[in-house]
């Protein structure tokens, strides 16, 4: 997803360390027990949503309930409008708990020890509820009948270009790999699974995995859930009723796929789960390559885990995830300057379109929107290429370190 995640470091005119994913090294023991902190942290995130957002809603009934009385009697419906948002808000934990009951032990090849419902649950932060709000509208997005738009604008695109690049007349599509990094909630690799080709989706954040585990696999319904993904927008609202206005889910059942349909989502670090050179026909990025601290990795990694012959098909903005987060490398490159990263690394330029408009998680009643102008490209990877997987422009190629594939289907 792309998106900003934090505000800008106080300027101390010192130098601030980086964290990059190569400097810092943990025993097995402690990563284990760091991935496991960071998976209860996030469950406990989800269990916290009822409490942190109901104390959103009780300090506006507070600062109405100050206002004079001639004030408060000219707006009758606010409090009653209150009750109703604090109703949604109930209703979308109801489906958060939900999410995250059958979580535990969804990793085929990890445990993270049982849950204990006695544990409590103390508050999160306000980037993990942030995430967390963001995710309830990746529900909107990927399957919702409300999100059509948007992926007919987002997906439809790659899709087609993959139907192009293998016809499904022309080749056996049950044998063309299709690799989605940063799939999200997993439509996108759905929707190209369910024309036959093997896909497989690649996702590293808890708040995603969890819910695309639910809805791929504890889904079955249309639209037999409801979700109320604009009710944390206290702003920019034109009729009281579009805050609380719902939104059903899923629009397809995601049991559907044919039989014998090849489709798998794996968990972890795109770097780091996926090594093995010359395994993908295709790799289909959406919203996904302004996420990496450095972009350049990402290229590198695609161009050794392509087969010859294989292509790379992308359509997103730029809005450089790391940008603003304090003691984190970010390399924030142009459009321009990552085109010629790719030119040089060997990929053929097949097509291009430097003006996609589209929406990211839009609230279409909303007074506030924003549009991304997206780059749409397609690059090849020479079908007589021999590559060993390591080929690299750069004179000193990290030494990247493989950890752990986590199968989450």
């Amino acid at each position: 997803m792309a998106g900003s995640m934090g505000d800008s470091a106080p300027d101390t005119g010192q130098r601030e360390p980086y964290l990059y994913r190569e400097r810092t090294k943990y025993s097995p023991e402690e990563e284990e027990r760091l991935e496991r902190q960071h998976f209860w942290k996030i469950i406990d995130a989800f269990r916290y949503y009822r409490t942190h957002v109901q104390e959103r809603v009780n300090r506006t009934e507070r600062q109405f309930r100050s206002l004079p009385q001639k004030h408060q009697r000219l707006l009758s419906g606010f409090l009653p409008n209150l009750a109703k948002i604090r109703r949604c808000v109930d209703q979308n934990y109801e489906v958060l708990q939900a999410i995250v009951q059958n979580c535990i032990h969804m990793f085929e090849n990890i445990e993270y020890g049982d849950d204990d419902n006695t544990r409590k649950v103390g508050p999160s932060s306000t980037f993990d509820m942030d995430k967390l709000k963001s995710t309830i509208k990746q529900f909107v997005r990927d399957w919702s009948e409300t999100g059509k738009a948007e992926r007919d604008s987002c997906y439809t695109p790659l899709v087609e270009e993959i139907q192009k690049q293998f016809p499904p007349d022309q080749c056996d599509v049950s044998k063309v790999n299709v690799l989605v990094p940063g799939a999200g909630l997993g439509r996108l690799a759905w929707e190209i699974a369910r024309l036959g080709y093997a896909c497989q989706g690649n996702e590293w954040s808890f708040f995603m995995l969890f819910s695309s585990n639910f809805v791929l696999n504890r889904c079955e319904k249309v639209n037999d859930l409801t979700l109320y993904p604009w009710v944390h927008q206290f702003s920019n609202n034109k009729h009281s009723a579009d805050q609380t206005r719902p939104v059903s889910f899923p629009d397809v059942n995601p049991q559907s796929l044919p039989p014998h349909s090849n489709f798998s989502m794996t968990a972890g670090d795109f770097l780091e789960v996926y090594t093995d050179p010359n395994t993908w026909d295709c790799v289909a990025t959406c919203f996904f390559i302004d996420t990496a601290h450095n972009v350049i990795d990402y290229i590198e990694t695609i161009w050794n885990i392509l087969k010859p012959g294989g292509v790379w098909i992308n359509l997103g903005p730029l809005l450089y995830h790391f940008e603003n987060m304090a003691n984190e490398l970010s390399i924030e490159l142009s459009y321009e300057d990552i085109k010629d990263v790719i030119l040089k690394y060997g990929f053929q330029l097949e097509a291009e379109r430097e003006s996609v408009l589209t929406t990211y998680t839009e609230n279409d009643r909303s007074m506030l929107k924003y549009l991304y102008d997206c780059v749409f490209f397609v690059v090849r990877k020479p079908a007589d290429h021999l590559s060993n997987g390591a080929l690299s422009p750069k004179d000193n190629q990290l030494d990247i370190s493989v950890e752990k594939e986590e199968t989450a289907t």
